[in-house]
């Protein structure tokens, strides 16, 4: 029997290190990975998805809405808000869903407009957290990699230890390390990671 749309479900060896298809999953998001994996079971068209900013939160949406000709609101929570009741009611439709990637979820995000406040009572909520170890650790590797730079391991683990786990601060991070190797025209080493970040002063006293 021919699968509906509604039935196609995303692969768990969803494409992670192309172009914009790349997508960690650790236990820090893998939740909502499995919530759009899943999507035939929302009670509705409609999801609202939320997590700190860099997070992958809209890699994610439209990676997901490529797959099901879906549509994705970035910052939903600050969009016209007739725009977004109307995508939603478009959603359920034409059976194509509609993500909102926004910083907050009802109760918190409340709508001035009461038809868009009752649909958003009733739409599933899907939430990245801050990365936990495993992730902030391929996410420093990842990003050393779009530079074209190798870290040796105990490196990666230094910088996992010792910074704060937000994934802002992996992307700063990174960028303090090569600016610093470039400046000093040093290899990307333990002892080159430690005064980068030193004297960016996101970690301690280098000595």
């Amino acid at each position: 029997m021919k699968r509906g749309a509604d039935q196609i479900a995303l692969p768990l060896d969803w494409p992670q290190t192309e172009g914009e298809t790349r997508f960690i999953v650790s236990d820090a998001n893998r939740e909502a990975f499995e919530h759009f994996r899943k999507w035939s079971m929302w009670p509705v068209k409609a999801t609202v998805l939320t997590g700190p900013r860099r997070s992958g939160r809209t890699l994610l949406a439209r990676t997901f809405a490529e797959r099901v000709h879906g549509r994705v609101i970035d910052q939903a929570d600050s969009h016209d808000e007739e725009e977004v009741f109307h995508a939603w009611n478009d959603a359920q439709d034409t059976g194509h869903p509609v993500i909102l990637v926004a910083n907050s979820a009802p109760p918190a995000w409340s709508p001035a407009l009461p038809d868009l406040r009752t649909r958003l009572a009733i739409t599933p909520v899907a939430t990245i957290n801050q990365p936990d170890d495993k992730l902030f650790e391929a996410l420093i590797q990842l990003l050393f990699a779009d530079r074209g730079l190798h870290v040796p391991l105990e490196a990666l683990r230094f910088m996992t230890e010792r910074l704060n786990r937000e994934y802002w601060t992996a992307e700063r991070a990174v960028e303090e390390v090569d600016r610093y190797a470039i400046a000093e025209r040093a290899r990307v080493t333990m002892p080159t990671i430690r005064r980068a970040l030193s004297q960016a002063r996101m970690i301690g006293d280098a000595a």
